[in-house]
């Protein structure tokens, strides 16, 4: 017995991130009820992007073109190089930062139980554009799961095996949270990760001009 259209537009609804059964349902009636005309231009757009979206040679971010627009910037620090495990993340930092050197997007994280290794992710690609000798720093911008932290302990030693001196992003208690609020492994790693407050008289006597001599 074959499927009907409608059941083939709900059960292709389902493949987005957070979407079962009955939201399935909902956006499909309510595309054939209300928005018809939206549903064709969201086909096509689909369709395109599908077709027309790869990924940057240089940073494996998603791109229409070979080179993607920000590889392409030559005002952008070539020194240092962020790398992150999607283009999500990547979004992420560009917009809430003003981080203006380049990117290396791994598409994933290192997960040996899922067949997810260093080849998958691109870190012989990795090494080649480290070793051209323009990357500096490595900034190691994974998430701080068990695969993101070993993902990042294993970029870290590539980078100094190429002589570039890797950096981790700081993990702890939000801007503007609450202690009784925070998870206890956020608590735990932040408390372990603790930095000397500078003192800022000191550094305001250390700038301050002296008037020795003066009369």
């Amino acid at each position: 017995m074959s499927v009907s259209l409608l059941e083939q537009l709900i059960d292709a609804l389902r493949v987005l991130p957070g979407v079962g059964q009955k939201s399935a349902q909902r956006m499909a009636y309510h595309l054939l009820e209300r928005q018809r005309d939206g549903g064709v231009r969201l086909s096509a757009a689909l369709a395109e992007a599908m077709e027309r979206i790869g990924h940057c040679r240089r940073c494996r971010d998603f791109s229409e073109s070979e080179t993607c627009p920000t590889c392409a910037n030559s005002s952008r620090d070539a020194h240092l190089l962020c790398v992150v495990e999607s283009p999500v993340d990547r979004l992420a930092i560009e917009q809430a930062t003003g981080f203006r050197g380049h990117y290396f997007v791994l598409q994933g994280r290192l997960s040996p139980l899922d067949g997810i290794g260093p080849r998958e992710l691109g870190l012989d690609q990795l090494v080649q554009r480290l070793g051209e000798g323009e990357v500096t720093e490595l900034i190691v911008a994974t998430n701080p799961t068990v695969e993101g932290e070993a993902t990042a302990h294993y970029l870290a030693q590539l980078a100094r095996a190429q002589g570039v001196q890797p950096s981790r992003l700081a993990h702890g208690v939000p801007l503007g949270g609450e202690l009784e609020y925070v998870d206890r492994g956020t608590l735990s790693h932040a408390f372990g990760s603790r930095s000397e407050i500078p003192d800022e008289n000191a550094n305001n006597q250390a700038t301050k001009p002296s008037n020795q001599g003066q009369v």
